[in-house]
């Protein structure tokens, strides 16, 4: 079995064909999946995808692309939804240098705000971060992250930084990239985290892995990054995917 912690079935790219989708990733043997809200388009259509599904769940929050575009209201309405019981984290909330839409003085405002927002309501958070791997560390200690904990979503920075975010008590996922021929820094962090702090995904429909990089990516395609990841490690799939479901479930407490 694996779970795949996070994955975007309420992006546009799925509108036609989401149930077929979902089904193919049950038929791989993906039975659990955390789909992703980021604004106010996408946190609805997560929750309701969740309701509908017993082994499907949602995290809610703001990309800090839009950053620019959130309200207070907007974070009160996060706040309430994580009352909702298919809803295990907040997120995705972080920093991305690499688009320009939110200014990074409002990106980082906005990111202390939920990671507040998470400790208040005890959920650990999922980290988005583009480029801007100091500056999220640096807010992740000073605003005491590791009292919730969480994921460094789809990490694919320098092995240099990986002991920083184990210490304040996250986990390290891993996604597409890690199979991409010349990428060499995921395989070194897929060979470096411990086996208690690792973490696959999709990040669907976007990263689709080796052999279907430049495709739509699809939650289904979480076991050949887990394929990937136990021939970089030395083990077998089996035990990859024991390992990782596990500590998906240690953090988000699926029912």
């Amino acid at each position: 079995m694996l779970v795949d912690t996070h994955v975007h079935l309420n992006a546009r790219q799925f509108f036609e064909d989401r149930e077929e989708t979902i089904q193919r990733a049950f038929d791989t043997g993906v039975k659990y999946m955390v789909v992703v809200g980021f604004d106010r388009e996408t946190i609805p259509l997560a929750i309701e995808i969740a309701e509908q599904y017993e082994t499907i769940y949602a995290a809610v929050g703001w990309h800090p692309v839009d950053a620019i575009d959130m309200t207070d209201e907007d974070l009160k309405w996060i706040e309430e939804l994580s009352a909702h019981p298919k809803v295990v984290a907040i997120g995705e909330m972080g920093l991305d240098y690499h688009w320009d839409k939110s200014p990074k003085d409002i990106q980082k405002e906005v990111f202390r705000k939920q990671i507040n927002l998470a400790k208040k309501v005890n959920m650990p958070i999922i980290i988005h971060n583009r480029e801007a791997t100091e500056d999220i560390i640096e807010i992740m200690q000073e605003e005491n992250a590791q009292e919730v904990g969480g994921i460094m979503h789809c990490y694919n920075d320098s092995p240099d930084y990986v002991q920083a975010c184990l210490d304040m008590n996250f986990y390290i996922s891993l996604g597409g990239p890690v199979t991409f021929k010349n990428a060499s820094m995921p395989k070194e962090v897929a060979v470096q985290v411990p086996a208690d702090r690792l973490l696959v995904e999709t990040d669907a429909p976007f990263l689709a892995p080796h052999p279907n990089r430049g495709k739509r990516n699809e939650p289904a395609y979480v076991k050949l990054v887990a394929e990937k990841i136990a021939e970089l490690r030395g083990i077998s799939f089996e035990e990859l995917c024991n390992i990782t479901t596990k500590n998906a479930f240690s953090l988000f407490h699926f029912e």
